[in-house]
């Protein structure tokens, strides 16, 4: 099960069109419109690429949303996570935190840097179906890498040339034109390519001794997260087990946590998750992976996955995947 940083959908929703119903498609990913910015919320990633897609749906200037959102992010609305970026003695420094860091923000995307001739590659690896929300998502991540970059570095910042692994929209220029490079999609990565010279170069506020400080919390702070992690897979496993016998109740799989169901409710509570949010995701994943990687009949994986009837996963199936079962299976 993935998650990402609340934080970004209220980043996206910022640069949306005036005449888009924002309320309403924050509200669909679970994001209180009038609440305050709270960056350790997190929300479900399917729901997240959902969200990116409705804004695409409903917003005449998708092609260049990603591009906005990104530009508009601050190291300081990372929290931690950015007062570590900032705090790096150079740009390959603050590279490599977001290599070990990026789990405070989410849990489906990781950073990887790669040495090259005259650079490094900064690599956006991301799980998951390649649906239209990922492609928005990998877009904003590349361009907000972007903007920080140009944020902390001492000296003026532009990648050598960007990668994107999805096909090109209809028009690159906006996309030149922000990254001040050559794009290239229909790639084999999702990365920025850096000159060895912007590597290097000190950043504004640099210090190591604030680096070591906000390195050793941000250890604290990952530890936390992936005990988090660690209950939601544990409860997901066992929900997985039980479908085929029917959706299991918070009650039976407390107890095979050796808790009350009370006290489960209340630690994924304390986690942002609800037990309905990890059943549907354990269904989901469930579903996906018995209409792709077995020849079960739909009625088959309906049952397996704790539905009565197979019109009710296929309405889920749709809900989920945005296609049918018998689509699905035919191109996943």
């Amino acid at each position: 099960m993935g998650y990402i940083t609340s934080l970004f959908v209220r980043k996206v929703i910022q640069q949306v069109d005036e005449n888009v119903d924002k309320k309403s498609i924050m509200m669909n990913v679970g994001v209180d419109p009038d609440g305050p910015v709270e960056p350790k919320k997190m929300v479900l990633d399917t729901d997240y690429y959902s969200f990116l897609e409705d804004i695409a749906a409903a917003d005449p200037h998708v092609r260049t949303l990603p591009l906005r959102a990104g530009e508009s992010m601050r190291c300081d609305d990372y929290g931690i996570f950015g007062l570590a970026w900032k705090s790096a003695v150079n740009l390959r420094g603050s590279y490599e935190r977001a290599e070990r860091y990026a789990k405070v923000l989410t849990n489906v995307s990781a950073y990887q840097v790669v040495e090259v001739d005259h650079g490094a590659l900064m690599h956006l690896h991301r799980d998951g179906e390649r649906r239209l929300g990922m492609r928005l998502s990998n877009e904003a991540t590349i361009a907000s890498v972007t903007a920080i970059s140009r944020q902390v570095s001492s000296t003026p910042f532009n990648p050598t040339a960007v990668f994107f692994k999805h096909a090109a929209p209809d028009d690159v220029s906006d996309h030149e034109a922000y990254f001040g490079c050559p794009v290239y999609f229909d790639s084999d990565k999702d990365a920025l390519l850096v000159s060895r010279q912007s590597l290097e170069s000190p950043n504004k506020l640099g210090d190591l001794t604030i680096s070591r400080f906000f390195d050793s919390h941000l250890e604290g702070e990952v530890s936390k997260l992936e005990d988090k992690t660690g209950l939601a897979f544990q409860v997901c496993a066992i929900i997985s087990r039980s479908l085929s016998e029917g959706v299991p109740n918070i009650s039976g799989v407390a107890r095979q946590l050796a808790m009350s169901g009370r006290t489960l409710q209340r630690k994924l509570s304390r986690q942002k998750y609800t037990f309905q949010a990890l059943v549907d995701e354990s269904r989901r994943q469930l579903g996906e992976r018995l209409v792709k990687e077995t020849e079960y009949s739909f009625a088959e994986i309906a049952f397996m996955c704790g539905f009565s009837e197979q019109s009710a996963f296929n309405r889920a199936f749709k809900r989920w995947a945005g296609k049918t079962p018998r689509t699905y299976r035919l191109n996943p």
